[in-house]
Formats: structure tokens, C-alpha cells, sequence
């Protein structure tokens, strides 16, 4: 169910080059049920900004009713979002969209691929998949060094390889490159990202389960504006990437 809740700022760090760990804890925690779902976030009191952020949640702790957010800071609303502290309230409207759904494949192996900031709604989702006896690889991009994250917290769960564009660290290309490179095998894929990355995964393996995370601009987070469409491939229509989405199956919608 979702809800609006003023939640509490238990943590706020930057993590990388404005790349902010933001900590938060309320009631509205107990509601989430998938990995892949989003808050959208009221960066600041008054009208201005006018439109909430979204935020993937990176990690869930149903114990003590706290979220994991990680965001970038790269615009007004997110930038006043990370001059926040802890014990400030800020208003949390979620759980928000469908999430990836957690296929029964004990035993086997998933490859989840994530790229920049698509990156942290893949550390819940390897956390439960590992707790259920699901051997995880990850293979992670970002532009360079300094702007990368979560390796650690990953490389406890799995195998993981990082990618920059710049060659900084890991492997320089993209995660496409560290895929073929290492030749990894694998029964189901997950991935975030930025469009191309998507695009690039779902040609390359189109006979493969396939489960793909869009980002896009949104305005209301609930399905209502109908600002953050995409066709289907049928051609019957539109999917809403913030109620029907944001993950979607490879092929359900034109990328």
C-alpha cells in the first residue's frame, strides 16, 4: 500500500564524487515487498521544487524500518536533498512501482548489470537472491573511478567485475565489453541503467530471461500524468515506466 510518510534521516554521506548514501527510517518500510521499487522524494519544504524526485531503494531493513537510498547530486533538487542531516523529517511518498520479480532458480546463476546510478536497486536484489540460494554475478559500470560505488558491498555477495568508460578501474568499456571478455554464463539477467545499456542487453541475449529496470523523468510517481511512457512492442499501447514499470520484461516495451 503506499503511503506519505515524514520520514527521519538516520544517516547522509557522500560516498563518491556527488554520490550521496542517504539513510532513512519510518513505518512506510514494513510496505515494501520488492526489490526494484522507488520512492519519490520532497527535496525540500515549500513549492520549490515543485515535482518530487524519484529514488531506487538500495537496501531494506524491515527490522528497524530503514532505507537505503544512494542518489546523484546533479541538479537543484537532488543537490538540496544532500544538504539534509540526520534527525531532519523529509517526505517520502512509497512504495512506488513494480520491482523485479525474484524467479525460483535455487541452484542456478543470475547476472545482474547495473550502470551508474541504475546500480543500487541491484544490491537489494542480490541480497535476496542470494538468501535464497541464488549464485549472483555482478557486473557494474560507471564512467570513471571517482564516481563509483558499492564494490565492496557487492563483492561479498558475488563475483563482481566493474567497468569504466575511462579505463580508471576494472576493465575499460562497457559492461557489455566485461560480459563477452569473461565470458559469463548464466540462467537469468537483471539490469538497470541508462537506455543504450538496456537496448545493447536485451539484442544481445534475446532468448534469455531477461528483467530490465528503465530510468526516466517523472512528474506524479503514480501513474497519473502519464509524463514517463513508452510504447509496447505490440503496438497495443503505452506502459507507465513509474506504475506499470520500472521493470519490465526484455522485449514488453519499445526501448
Amino acid at each position: 500500500m503506499i503511503q506519505l510518510e515524514e520520514m527521519k534521516i538516520t544517516e547522509q554521506k557522500e560516498i563518491a564524487t556527488n554520490i550521496f548514501h542517504l539513510q532513512i527510517q519510518g513505518d512506510l518500510v514494513s510496505q515494501i515487498k520488492q526489490p526494484g521499487q522507488f520512492v519519490h522524494v520532497k527535496v525540500a519544504e515549500g513549492i520549490e521544487p515543485l515535482l518530487r524526485r524519484p529514488i531506487s531503494i538500495a537496501k531494506i531493513n524491515h527490522e528497524e524500518n530503514i532505507l537505503s537510498l544512494i542518489y546523484r547530486a546533479d541538479g537543484k533538487g537532488t543537490s538540496l536533498l544532500s544538504k539534509k542531516h540526520p534527525g531532519e523529517l523529509v517526505s517520502i511518498l512509497g512504495p512506488l512501482g513494480n520491482g523485479f520479480p525474484i524467479t525460483q532458480h535455487k541452484g542456478k546463476t543470475a547476472l545482474l548489470v547495473g550502470g551508474g546510478i541504475g546500480v543500487p536497486p541491484l544490491y537489494e536484489l542480490s541480497r535476496q537472491l542470494t538468501s535464497l540460494g541464488i549464485r549472483v554475478i555482478h557486473v557494474l559500470g560507471f564512467q570513471s573511478a571517482n564516481v563509483s560505488f558499492l564494490e565492496n558491498e557487492f563483492s561479498r555477495l558475488g563475483m563482481t567485475y566493474i567497468a569504466t568508460v575511462d579505463g580508471s578501474k576494472g576493465m575499460q568499456g562497457f559492461v557489455t565489453d566485461v560480459i563477452e571478455a569473461e565470458k559469463l554464463t548464466f540462467d537469468c539477467l537483471y539490469a538497470c541503467g541508462p537506455t543504450p545499456m538496456l537496448k545493447a542487453l536485451e539484442q544481445k541475449f534475446p532468448d534469455k530471461e531477461v528483467y530490465l529496470s528503465l530510468e526516466e523523468r517523472m512528474a506524479c510517481g503514480i501513474g497519473a500524468c502519464f509524463a514517463c511512457v513508452r510504447p509496447t512492442t505490440c503496438g497495443d499501447g503505452y506502459k507507465k515506466i513509474c506504475s506499470d514499470g520500472p521493470v519490465f520484461r526484455a522485449g514488453e516495451v519499445v526501448l
